[in-house]
């Protein structure tokens, strides 16, 4: 199985991000500006502390499950597994990790209702452009793991997928290097329960 080419930026990373960064700039770009430019102290909310409870408790449930749910005969699982790629300045604790002889498969739980968004898409791929680099080994596919709906759902990482989260992570790099600071998400829904939404005083 050969790996996907994609271009890669040339020029060393001088800020390194983390691969949630990619769910919550695509979310709402801001999220990512107030940790990197102007932290400020943020609120936990109760999404945030639920979601944490809830990830213990799959953990342990998917120890004990069969892997037919991700469309695997067999593979080894590994939770909460650190990966970097010091070449693209990127990294993250994934929460579960499969391996099997041919191919490494990323997987997020998410606190979530509804199917997997655009940002969570991204995040996968996130992590599966630092599984390559750290391993040269294909990573062609990815899961997210519902966890109100007990469900998984794959999310295939494409050419163009690779392509949009490299050009996020520069978009983000340069927006970070000159402080420019971002017009909000225009869903204001996703501002309810943001624990930055006191400081986006043009909004509220």
């Amino acid at each position: 199985m050969s790996m996907r080419t994609t271009t890669i930026p040339t020029e060393v990373p001088v800020i390194p991000l983390r691969v949630n960064d990619l769910k919550q700039y695509v979310y709402c770009p801001r999220v990512v500006f107030y940790q990197y430019v102007m932290p400020v102290e943020k609120k936990a909310t109760y999404k945030m502390e639920h979601g944490k409870i809830a990830e213990a408790r799959i953990d342990e449930l998917e120890k004990r499950r069969k892997l037919q749910r991700y469309h695997l005969d067999q593979g080894r699982r590994r939770f909460h597994v650190w990966v970097q790629s010091e070449r693209l300045g990127l990294s993250g604790k994934l929460d579960m990790l499969i391996e099997t002889d041919e191919a490494l498969y990323p997987v997020d739980f998410k606190f979530t209702e509804g199917p997997p968004h655009r940002n969570h898409a991204h995040q996968i791929c996130g992590y599966g452009l630092i599984l390559e680099d750290m391993h040269g080994r294909p990573v062609e596919r990815g899961f997210i793991y519902l966890i109100p709906q007990n469900k998984v759902a794959e999310i295939p990482i494409t050419g163009a997928l690779r392509q949009e989260t490299l050009d996020m992570i520069e978009a983000i790099r340069a927006m970070i290097q000159r402080e420019m600071f971002p017009d909000p998400t225009p869903y204001r829904n996703r501002c309810e329960d943001c624990e930055y939404r006191n400081y986006c005083r043009d909004i509220f």
